[in-house]
């Protein structure tokens, strides 16, 4: 119930905001407004503010709503109302009163980012973990335990890294812009400050997933080798392992992190069968030396090691909080940063140097609405924020059926003095549609994909 929840607010929130946009400039630049509808089909409620010529409906299906203007294409329209007409009004009236929408569903992700800002959210500091072996973060030099001060994308001004989360957006930002990310670190427990630089020029990237980022070696903020919820009957209970253990040896390797021991428990099998080793464990303050034979499992056909336990803390939280300015500031830069993210990812996709995959559609929403709202309102709103960003950038692409198609028959009109033809727009609306669903249906076929696969 509370995905479904989380998804319908989510919905209709960000289809009014969307809606609200046309409605407010269509009466600002005093077209009359038929209808104003949030969802389809069959009306679950429906009423008309007296005096208002507008009505407003409830639809029963909440995929989508619309402004209905009046319109001499639509039916029509008494000759003492005709300036009030939407084709009647002038080029720049009807550009702002399109354009309205998709600029009202960004700002309102300015004003979730800044809500965000000015209350401020726990965030995971940003303390690294044991970067993946090989990659470009070790053979930077990055060990792991290091505390990053500031970042840059190249040749850019360094900027104050308050979280693991801030790190990890510029950090994707670097790698698919393939740039160099510059990195102000401080030493393993705080011991001096240098700078260094990832270089991100050799990296294929199409997307941005669980690969980049173990390519890059910055998987996840530092988490202490803790060991956690010890299962009845598993190798950790079998070696008196409780849970609380700090493991700060593994045989005759120093463990650094939750990662590394994760590692080097998955390590522990050859030959398919795993290897007995002496772990130095504090508990509380006693050391103890206890030797541990994982069990052998298989993962993707490959014997691994496993002790029936959680393994890794909890990493180390900060709370990033903003003035009433600087919130706002930030606010408008994050939202210009997703949606220019959001933008070329989908050039990517259409020159296909990034996966389809990426196409998310209702089901892959309605998974993260619920499983944000689970995590606290904070996270909630900056989901809807997330939302709200592409669906603004969505509904400027050229395609006819959308706000950015209008836009392209006034671009036309604009250039050569001329209307788009009725003839014409039939057609691009007709290919329109059809590029549409042959979207909507990747999509949803990506969902199925991702939630049953």
């Amino acid at each position: 119930m509370l995905t479904l929840g989380a998804f319908v607010l989510a919905l209709g929130l960000l289809i009014a905001v969307h809606e609200y946009g046309h409605y407010a400039m269509a009466r600002l630049c005093g077209v009359k407004v038929l209808r104003f509808s949030i969802g389809f089909g069959r009306a679950l409620a429906r009423w008309q503010p007296k005096g208002s010529p507008t009505e407003f409906v409830l639809g029963a299906f909440p995929l989508g709503g619309y402004v209905l203007m009046l319109d001499e294409r639509e039916a029509p329209v008494p000759v003492d109302e005709r300036h009030l007409a939407f084709n009647t009004q002038p080029l720049g009236s009807r550009v702002a009163i399109v354009s309205a929408g998709p600029v009202a569903n960004l700002v309102l992700a300015i004003v979730l980012y800044a809500i965000v800002n000015w209350t401020g959210v726990h965030s995971a500091a940003p303390v690294l973990a044991r970067p993946v072996a090989d990659s470009i973060a070790a053979r930077a030099g990055l060990v792991g335990g290091e505390r990053i001060i500031g970042a840059a994308i190249a040749d850019g001004d360094l900027q104050v890294t308050q979280s693991f989360e801030s790190l990890h957006w510029i950090m994707t930002r670097a790698a698919l812009q393939q740039k160099a990310l510059r990195l102000e670190v401080s030493g393993v427990k705080g011991t001096g400050t240098r700078e260094l630089a990832l270089d991100f020029g050799s990296l294929n990237v199409k997307e941005a997933n669980a690969k980049l980022f173990r390519e890059i070696g910055v998987v996840g903020p530092l988490s202490a080798p803790v060991i956690g919820k010890v299962s009845a009957g598993g190798a950790a209970q079998r070696a008196g392992l409780q849970d609380g253990d700090l493991v700060e040896r593994v045989g005759s390797t120093g463990v650094v992190d939750g990662a590394h021991l994760r590692d080097l428990i998955r390590a522990s099998v050859v030959a398919n069968e795993a290897l007995s080793q002496v772990w130095r464990v504090k508990r509380g303050e006693r050391v103890l030396e206890l030797p541990v034979r994982p069990d052998v499992a298989q993962d993707d056909d490959r014997p691994v090691g496993r002790i029936g336990a959680y393994v890794g803390g909890p990493p180390e939280l900060v709370l990033v909080r903003h003035g009433p300015v600087d919130g706002l500031k930030l606010a408008v830069v994050r939202t210009w940063e997703v949606a220019g993210l959001t933008v070329r990812m989908m050039g990517q996709m259409i020159v296909g140097k990034a996966s389809l995959s990426n196409l998310s559609g209702p089901l892959t929403i309605a998974d993260y609405a619920g499983k944000s709202a689970s995590l606290g309102l904070t996270q909630y709103l900056v989901f809807l924020a997330l939302i709200s960003v592409s669906l603004g950038v969505l509904n400027l692409l050229p395609l006819p059926v959308l706000d950015g198609g209008h836009l392209m028959y006034y671009l036309w009109e604009g250039v050569t003095g001329r209307r788009v033809s009725d003839a014409w727009m039939e057609r691009l609306q007709r290919g329109g549609v059809a590029v549409l669903i042959l979207m909507m249906s990747i999509a949803l076929f990506n969902d199925i994909g991702r939630l049953f696969g």
